[in-house]
């Protein structure tokens, strides 16, 4: 593409640029994140929709700084080729005039990217760039830009953040606020973060052309997936059955392909952020590369996809929030999350750095029950016991409590209450 051709459409992502009004927007955790003043490429990546474009934005406006922006999803730009990318780089310049900070949104679309991004930088232009495929991101980062950048996940909103939006208050303790946070927790295990969403009326339409972008851009298109059908089918299976072990080979039979190729599609769904995985705690890597657990990454794909059969168990929602909280939580502090396995217990959820494991989680949405209460307590203790841990925490809907059994403190907190303190 010529200068000549791009700049019509730089000119009018320009004012887009210029025009977006932030006022009423919630805080994200992710904004300090976000090092404007750092020699490194700001890489911010997640699921489509997930707000990086807005985050990036907004940081920029606040800043007051001199900044330029494109977007590779703008389909005028589909078919920009690596060998155009200095006319583009032109075209800015011809519209923006001098610009210090230079915004990439969703990059990942224009082969050859990171050649690209290397020479901005060392040009000391300061960039921001988002995409939403975590493989061809990682690869690439890792390939051509090592110890040149800083890499952000950004999720849906979190319940925090959800609670921020619909102007709950988190902090007061009075029975009223608390049964009001307790309303809106059960309204995002069904509605999830999504921030378009949550003004949209016709949700089912929006969570299905999202998963449509998904699957056949990010993954599809970009992958020359072999069987697309299989695909799809595997993504709708997978979240009808998140939070539970799946077997490769039980899914290839099912499926009519090999288990490789239903590893391989796994894998794919994991990198474009629709699934995220959570492997069992072993010091053996065979044992935690084969028992995997898939999680999705936002309660909207359960409850607005067309024909699921997704199950309503609210505690298995509850867990599925629990874990990618876990999952922001340990990516800051650097630390993994695994969950455990064996023949006599099972824990939901493990925190390790180094093979050391520091915290364990159990979720139970009700725990009233006294066969229910000996089950999970009976859980974190033999998890105690065996990965040597003192920091035991159950999560409930509305239960609180401090246990004391055999010379271990088990934490019993609402789920509210530890989704809102970090």
């Amino acid at each position: 593409m010529t200068v000549q051709e791009l700049l019509p459409t730089i000119a009018e992502l320009r004012e887009e640029f210029l025009q977006e009004s932030f006022d009423g927007l919630c805080t994200r955790e992710q904004e300090s994140q976000i090092d404007l003043h750092s020699k490194l490429a700001q890489v911010v990546i997640g699921v489509r929709r997930s707000g990086k474009s807005t985050l990036c934005r907004k940081v920029l406006h606040d800043a007051g700084v001199k900044a330029a922006y494109v977007n590779f999803d703008d389909e005028r730009l589909e078919n920009l080729k690596r060998e155009d990318l200095n006319n583009l780089l032109e075209a800015l310049y011809i519209v923006y005039g001098e610009f210090d900070y230079l915004f990439l949104d969703e990059i990942q679309n224009v082969d050859g990217w990171p050649l690209f991004v290397n020479r901005l930088l060392r040009q000391n232009i300061h960039l921001l760039v988002t995409g939403s495929n975590a493989k061809l991101l990682s690869n690439e980062l890792t390939t051509h830009l090592t110890g040149r950048h800083h890499k952000i996940t950004l999720f849906p909103f979190s319940f925090k953040e959800y609670a921020q939006y619909k102007q709950v208050d988190t902090t007061s303790l009075t029975t009223k606020a608390q049964a009001l946070l307790k309303v809106t927790l059960n309204n995002y295990l069904v509605q999830g973060g999504f921030p378009e969403l949550l003004t949209e009326s016709n949700k089912q339409d929006y969570i299905m052309s999202l998963l449509e972008a998904i699957i056949r851009r990010d993954i599809t298109k970009r992958f020359k997936v072999r069987y697309p059908e299989v695909l799809q089918r595997l993504a709708t299976y997978m979240m009808d059955n998140f939070a539970q072990e799946y077997n490769a080979s039980a899914l290839g039979e099912l499926f009519g392909v090999t288990d490789h190729t239903i590893e391989t599609y796994c894998h794919y769904l994991q990198e474009a952020f629709l699934l995220q995985s959570v492997r069992k705690f072993s010091f053996k890597s065979r044992e935690r590369i084969r028992g995997e657990k898939l999680y999705v990454v936002d309660p909207a794909f359960l409850s607005f996809r067309t024909n699921t059969f997704t199950t309503q168990n609210m505690g298995w929602r509850l867990e599925n929030a629990v874990f990618i909280e876990l999952l922001h939580r340990a990516s800051i502090t650097y630390a993994d999350v695994f969950y455990y396995r064996d023949r006599s217990f099972e824990v939901d959820f493990l925190i390790a750095k180094g093979g050391i494991v520091e915290s364990i989680y159990q979720v139970c949405y009700d725990m009233t029950e006294e066969k229910t209460r000996k089950r999970e307590i009976n859980s974190l203790l033999q998890g105690a016991r065996k990965f040597h841990c003192q920091d035991l925490t159950i999560l409930t809907f509305s239960q609180e409590e401090t246990i004391e059994v055999d010379g271990y403190t088990i934490k019993v907190l609402p789920a509210t209450k530890w989704l809102v303190n970090k």
